[in-house]
């Protein structure tokens, strides 16, 4: 049995593609965390498990993406969960994906995160983004890292 008292651990990406950001549409199901809202690919890690691993083998099982580098942002801790974020390059185009977890799948604009929603074509509607992953994103968007990295690729 679970103890509900311990948050739960998971590890998280942020995933880039010039001024984009690749995001998922959570499966609509009760139960879980943010259903039918845009967020982070990623999830829970195993026992023993380390955050890095955790991301990177969630991204392999969740879209079949495997980074070139993760990278860590940061470390967010509610009473439920502590988010270990990673930032990796999206370096293969979206269509080259597999979802294989989640309703939907996106490059989001940085409009689109501050304005906290999206449409979903394959729900045919407008979905909300999840509260703490809009404020993550919007943290990383400020610092600007993302284009950091991508000018340090192109030298």
């Amino acid at each position: 049995m679970m103890d509900n008292s311990q948050p739960v651990e998971v590890a998280i990406a942020i995933l880039y593609s010039s001024d984009r950001f690749l995001m998922q549409l959570r499966d609509n199901i009760p139960g879980i965390f943010y259903p039918g809202h845009w967020g982070f690919f990623g999830g829970h890690l195993d026992p023993g498990e380390t955050p890095e691993a955790a991301v990177k083998r969630e991204l392999w099982e969740e879209i079949s993406y495997t980074p070139p580098w993760v990278s860590k942002f940061g470390c967010y801790s509610d009473a439920k969960v502590i988010r270990h974020v990673f930032h990796a390059p999206l370096t293969v185009e979206v269509e080259q994906l597999v979802l294989k977890e989640g309703w939907d799948m996106g490059l989001l604009t940085p409009e689109q995160i501050k304005a906290g929603h999206c449409y979903s074509q394959k729900a045919d509607q407008v979905r909300p983004i999840g509260t703490p992953h809009q404020q993550i994103l919007l943290e990383f968007i400020d610092q600007g890292i993302w284009t950091m990295a991508s000018a340090a690729r192109q030298k």
